[in-house]
């Protein structure tokens, strides 16, 4: 299944999406909305490397698997918050968006529960996970091995 190994990729490629990874990491974003956003992403992209990567991390981090099942179909229930949801939201504003979309009625739900720079942040982090599910969709790595570190 592998098509590209990490040992094939050019010099430095696979550090410039670890470092925006890592400069995530450091901005303090809450873990749990950090993990439902690329549970979500990863599930509308379609990357099953990515999700049973986030999975197996967000139960390990101690969230639910019925959470994590029913990301996809967040607005049929009643686990999330209205704080998730409006993360959830923006995730797939920004995932799907059409050219002829914006996302002033997103950001609209977003304000009473973040900053703008908690905004920016939220997008970075959606940004990040769909560059990684279109990186690893290419490279193709196989699904379903992935073991979480400590």
């Amino acid at each position: 299944m592998e098509r590209i190994s990490a040992k094939d990729l050019p010099a430095g490629m696979y550090q410039v999406l670890l470092n925006g990874e890592n400069y995530l990491h450091a901005a303090g974003i809450d873990p749990v909305l950090l993990k439902l956003i690329k549970m979500r992403v990863s599930l509308i992209n379609s990357c099953a490397y990515c999700i049973d990567m986030h999975y197996k991390e967000a139960i390990h981090a101690g969230e639910t698997p019925l959470r994590l099942i029913s990301v996809g179909v967040w607005r049929e229930t009643n686990y999330y918050t209205p704080r998730e949801q409006a993360v959830l939201a923006l995730a797939e504003t920004l995932t799907y968006m059409r050219p002829d979309e914006n996302s002033d009625h997103i950001h609209d739900g977003l304000k009473p529960f973040f900053s703008k720079e908690e905004i920016a942040y939220l997008t970075l982090a959606i940004i990040q996970i769909n560059s990684w599910n279109r990186f690893v969709r290419s490279m193709g790595p196989e699904p379903g091995q992935y073991k979480v570190n400590g």
